[in-house]
This record gives structure tokens, C-alpha cells and sequence, in this order.
């Protein structure tokens, strides 16, 4: 579909939603007004969960708090209900920030646990405090007012909430079409490319937490004034299960997916409710959760993307206008050929009674390129880590243009201009490859959550999308930007990996068996790429196993085995010693 039928097609469901109080009735509308509700929580979980790759059952205790927040407020304070939207997005977010302090370092199933203990928690929190009115709840919670108009009737509600939710829609969307929303996909898959990146991992996390939990306040606050009454019940931990069911039913991974599978939700158990008690009179209640459950493991078996995957090649493909003309990113000035620009100090790694990396020292000068070079277990993979912040030492030091980086934070090491590639290659393989070159410029970039939601960081975003764009043509990538990186070839998947590292400007490029799986021909042009990147002066680590590569590329090679070095020289005086053949090249010398 090409964008003009996508825009004509959103313009016209945009129409037939505003449209809908003129033909529909007040219970159409009713159960219109709760998807929209029910759809803000979703949304915040397709965020967190479907994007983020964190997953949360105790998003009903959010909804709660923003709730009860507005409910305390306008029913039992007298303070406007705005006054209450305020309480509820200022409390949701705090609770949030300091929940997610405390678990968002766990993972896997851990986490999810967690949510269900503070699910349950709040739970009961807000059955307990006589404030709050215990069981009973808070009754008699007045309209929201627009001036003297009282938003009593299900039309008038409507409004205010659809008008909320297409607004979270439209910032969403723009945040994900930003610098912090690359960093929130990249999140799924694990922390090392992140963190490699120069991105805070945990902050990210922290963040699109405190996100999700704010479009949880704000579905609260609407519930309980489309509602007109509080009470405990709604806020259980089964109803975030329910939650994270819209969410995955819906289409996890993409936003509008929330909201279809709100309305697919939300309708399927009100036909239930309506239908089965004439199938089975008497224990209609039991068999509800049933027969939902039924219908919910059906759709994931049939659909496991959910329900957009089944529209999906009617979305128009990713494509932005990219802007050549714009002023590029500013460029760290390289050191110059032949000063000192890493040093390894006796650095010693041992995991329990096995020593990895035992004492090695050597340095690397700007503008060369050094190999690194060893047999299966030398510790060269282990000394690639220790380098670039992955792993620590347990003694001795690495300094880099300087400064002491032994123990800095890997994101720290990636900003100070050390980029690196990955032996099994990292790359996100349901972004396109501008957005994962992308990606290497977040060092070099500095909009934030705020004004990537509210569209502020256009200047910004068009200079790092020409940047990518100049990186994806230097490796030879670039007439095809807007494909996914994952049906690449693994050729094309290395090669996309550098351009990545590239566009991160560093002083030092890392790469880590970027020739392993590669056929002849893809060799040879990937040591002319790395040989153009050293006449520009890039400095280049490499670690290969292959030796005609390495030895018809690099400057100096050092050699190590068992975790110690035993040789560093020219190609030649390296190929000519005899512990090096020993350990390595056997026959082939």
C-alpha cells in the first residue's frame, strides 16, 4: 500500500471515530469510551513489553493509583478533577520511578515476578486505607468540567477521551521515531549492544517503565470520572493480566495493535456475557474466564504477532525524506599517525581458577591497524571484552588517549571514540538499516524523551540521518537504506555492523572477526573498506582467525595463547616465529 492510500484510509477511520456519536448508541458508546481506556494502558505496554522487552502484569496497580489519585482529589477534596489529572500523572510516575529503581535491574522471568508482588501490593493498599474508603471505595466522583460544560453524557466523554489517546498515539510514535525511542527498540535482545552503543541501558529502561506507568495514570484518572466510582476490584493483578493480553493480542510490537486488541478484548467478553448464559444457565459466571481463556490461546496459536501481523503488508514500508543538504554532525578530531593510543598494562582477567587473560601488554598507535590473533581459547575474545569495557580486569590497567579507562562503564568507553563490532553479529533485525546505523550516532546526538515525543529534535535527527546515510554508501550499503537489517545476508550483516560503528565517529574501531562466514570475494572487499578507514587515519584493532586476511592487512600482530601474549611484531617476523607456529599456524607456515 503507498502512503497515500495508508494516509486516505487513517483519514477515513479518523472520520468514522469522531464521527461515531451521531451513529451510534449510548452503550455503543460506552463500550467505545472503555477501548480507549483499556487501550492507554496497552499502549504503554506494547512500550514496555512488546518493544522494551519488559514484561509487567501489575499495570492494573498504575491504572489504580491514577484512579484513586483523581478520585481523592475531586470527591472527597473538592479539588477540580484537573487538579486531580495532575495528582494522578505526578503520583503514577513517582511510584514508577521508584518501583522500577528497585526491580528493572532483574530479568527474565524475575521481573515479571516482581510486578506481581507490587501488583498485589497496591491491591491491597487501596482496600486497606480507611482514607481511601477500604472495599468500599470512593463513591460519588464528579464529571470533568470544560468551563460550564459538565462532561456527564457517554458522547461528551468520548471526546476527551479519544482526544487523550490519539495524542499518547501520536507522541508515541513520535518517540519511537527518535533518538531515545532507537534506543528503546534496541533495548530487546539483551544490554551489551546497547551499552556498546553509548547508550544508559538502565535509564532506557527506566524509562519507558515510567512511561508505561503514566499512560496507566492517565487511563486511571479517565475510569474513574467515566466510572463515577472507585473500588478496589478493577485494579487486581488478573486485570493486568488482561492488559497484557490486549497488548499481545492486539500486536505487540506496533502501536495501533494496543487498541485493536482493546476493542478485540473488551467485545469478546461482552459477547460473552451476553451469550452464554442462554448456552449455560447457572454457571455462566465460572465458564467466562474460560471460554475468554480459549479464545485468547486460539488467536495466539493462529496469529502469534497478533492481529496486525495479519494486516501488516498493508502498513506502508519505512521511509523518511533524508536531507543532504543539511550541515553534518561534528566530527572528534583524530590523533596523529604514530601516537600512542591504547595501552594494555599487564592486564590479568581469571574467572575462578582459570586465568583468561594472564598479565598481557602491548599498544596500539594511531592510524595503524594491529592484529590480534590466537587459537580457540588463547583469550583473545576475553582480551576484546576487557578492552572495550564488556568485562573488567581484575588487575592491571588500559589507558586510552590518556586516560584511564580500566574500569569505566562500557557506554563511557564507546563516548570517549572506542567502537566496536561483535563476533556473532548484533544488529536488530526487525529495524531498517538506516535506523541501526542510526544508532551508532547516539553518542553524537543529544535530544531526549520530551522532545522526541513532541517533535522537537527534527534539526538534530535530519543531520544523524544524512550521517547514517553517508556511512551506509561508504560500505556500500547505501541504495537500500529502508530495508530490514535481517534479511540481509551475514555478509551484508558485518558489513552493516561497521558502517554502525562508523557513524559513532570513533578514534578506535574494534572489530571482532568481521571476516568469519564471509566468502572470498566479500573478504577482499572488506579489507579494502578497512583499508580505506586506515589511510583517513582510523586506528583499527582487529582479532581474526583467518590468517591470509590478517596477514595482508594489518601493521603488527600480536599473538596469544593460553591468555598469554607470546609474540607482537610485523606479519613477517610473526609468521617466522617458531612459538607462533607452534601454537598456531602449524603447517601452513
Amino acid at each position: 500500500m503507498s502512503k497515500t492510500q495508508f494516509r486516505f484510509l487513517t483519514l477515513a477511520a479518523l472520520f468514522l471515530l469522531v464521527a461515531s456519536p451521531f451513529y451510534l448508541n449510548a452503550f455503543s458508546m460506552t463500550l467505545l469510551n472503555y477501548i480507549g481506556v483499556y487501550g492507554l494502558v496497552a499502549l504503554g505496554l506494547v512500550l514496555l513489553t512488546g518493544i522494551g522487552g519488559m514484561m509487567s502484569f501489575g499495570q492494573a496497580a498504575f491504572v489504580g493509583i491514577g484512579a484513586y489519585a483523581g478520585a481523592w482529589a475531586s470527591a472527597l477534596q473538592g479539588y477540580s478533577p484537573w487538579v486531580g489529572l495532575m495528582l494522578a500523572i505526578v503520583l503514577s510516575c513517582s511510584v514508577a520511578l521508584v518501583l522500577g529503581a528497585i526491580t528493572l535491574r532483574l530479568g527474565g522471568h524475575f521481573l515479571a515476578l516482581s510486578t506481581v508482588a507490587w501488583g498485589l501490593s497496591i491491591f491491597f493498599l487501596f482496600g486497606n486505607l480507611d482514607g481511601l474508603g477500604n472495599y468500599n471505595g470512593i463513591a460519588n466522583v464528579p464529571p470533568i468540567s470544560l468551563g460550564p460544560l459538565k462532561l456527564v453524557a457517554s458522547w461528551q466523554m468520548f471526546y476527551l477521551i479519544w482526544a487523550i489517546v490519539l495524542l499518547a498515539l501520536l507522541a508515541s510514535r513520535n518517540l519511537l521515531d527518535s533518538r531515545s525511542g532507537r534506543a528503546m527498540r534496541a533495548l530487546r535482545g539483551g544490554n551489551l549492544l546497547v551499552e556498546s552503543l553509548g547508550i544508559n541501558a538502565f535509564f532506557t529502561r527506566l524509562a519507558t517503565f515510567v512511561i508505561a506507568a503514566l499512560f496507566a495514570g492517565l487511563s486511571g484518572w479517565l475510569y474513574a470520572h467515566l466510572n463515577r466510582f472507585v473500588s478496589p476490584a478493577p485494579f487486581e493483578v488478573h486485570v493486568g493480566i488482561d492488559y497484557l493480553m490486549m497488548a499481545m493480542v492486539g500486536g505487540a510490537t506496533e502501536l495501533i495493535g494496543a487498541f485493536i486488541g482493546s476493542a478485540l478484548v473488551t467485545l469478546t467478553k461482552n459477547s460473552i456475557q451476553d451469550y452464554l448464559p442462554m448456552i449455560a444457565k447457572g454457571a455462566s459466571g465460572q465458564l467466562e474466564i474460560v471460554v475468554f481463556s480459549i479464545v485468547f490461546i486460539v488467536l495466539l496459536q493462529r496469529w502469534r504477532g497478533g492481529l496486525i501481523s495479519i494486516s501488516s503488508h498493508l502498513l506502508p514500508s519505512p521511509h523518511h525524506d533524508i536531507d543532504r543538504t543539511v550541515t553534518p554532525l561534528s566530527r572528534r578530531p583524530l590523533p596523529q599517525p604514530g601516537e600512542v593510543l591504547l595501552t594494555a598494562d599487564q592486564v590479568e582477567r581469571r574467572f575462578g581458577g582459570l586465568v583468561a587473560v594472564d598479565k598481557v601488554s602491548f599498544t596500539l598507535n594511531a592510524g595503524e591497524i594491529l592484529g590480534l590473533i590466537g587459537p580457540n581459547g588463547a583469550g583473545k575474545s576475553t582480551m576484546f571484552n576487557l578492552l572495550t569495557g564488556a568485562l573488567r580486569p581484575n588487575s592491571g590497567r588500559v589507558v586510552f588517549q590518556g586516560r584511564d579507562i580500566t574500569h569505566a562503564p562500557q557506554r563511557e568507553i564507546a563516548k570517549a571514540g572506542i567502537a566496536r563490532t561483535f563476533q556473532h553479529v548484533k544488529i536488530r533485525p526487525k529495524m531498517t538499516l538506516l535506523d541501526n546505523v542510526l544508532l551508532g550516532t547516539h553518542p553524537r546526538t543529544t535530544s531526549g524523551f520530551f522532545s522526541g515525543a513532541l517533535r522537537l529534535d527534527r534539526a538534530e535527527e535530519a543531520q544523524a540521518r544524512a550521517e547514517a546515510l553517508r556511512q551506509l554508501q561508504r560500505v556500500g550499503l547505501g541504495d537500500k537504506p529502508f530495508e530490514l537489517a535481517g534479511n540481509l545476508p551475514l555478509g551484508n550483516q558485518r558489513v552493516l555492523e561497521i558502517a554502525r560503528a562508523l557513524a559513532a565517529d570513533p578514534v578506535l574501531l574494534v572489530l571482532d572477526e568481521p571476516a568469519a562466514g564471509l566468502r572470498r570475494q566479500e573478504k577482499q572487499a572488506l579489507a579494502e573498506l578497512l583499508q580505506s578507514l586506515r589511510s583517513e587515519n582510523l586506528s583499527i584493532l582487529l582479532v581474526e582467525h583467518d590468517m591470509e586476511f590478517v596477514m595482508g592487512l594489518v601493521d603488527r600482530i600480536v599473538v596469544m595463547n593460553f591468555g598469554c601474549k607470546i609474540c607482537e611484531g610485523l606479519p613477517l617476523e610473526v609468521r617466522q616465529d617458531a612459538q607462533v607456529q607452534d601454537a598456531y599456524l602449524g603447517g601452513l607456515v
